[in-house]
């Protein structure tokens, strides 16, 4: 089953609760998404950090519920 945007969404910012969260469907099809994160956890994390924190707000959803998800990741001051 697809996830919504609004899940993706609140999964992200119940983990990172100041975090900024724009996702976009690329193929309409509820599994291909990319989202713009913006969140003051990242200050001071590699990237790879900041997808991790990311991708475990998503409780392992990745390669199930959610099949792709282009992520990109913005530290920003509070």
């Amino acid at each position: 089953m697809p996830m919504q945007k609004t899940e993706i969404e609140a999964l992200i910012k119940e983990a990172l609760p100041d975090a900024e969260v724009e996702i976009k469907d690329l193929a309409g099809d509820g599994d291909h998404y990319a989202a713009t994160v913006k969140s003051a956890a990242f200050k001071g994390k590699t990237r790879v950090q900041q997808h991790q924190l990311v991708y475990g707000a998503l409780q392992g959803r990745m390669g199930g519920a959610l099949h792709a998800l282009a992520l990109t990741t913005v530290p920003h001051d509070i």
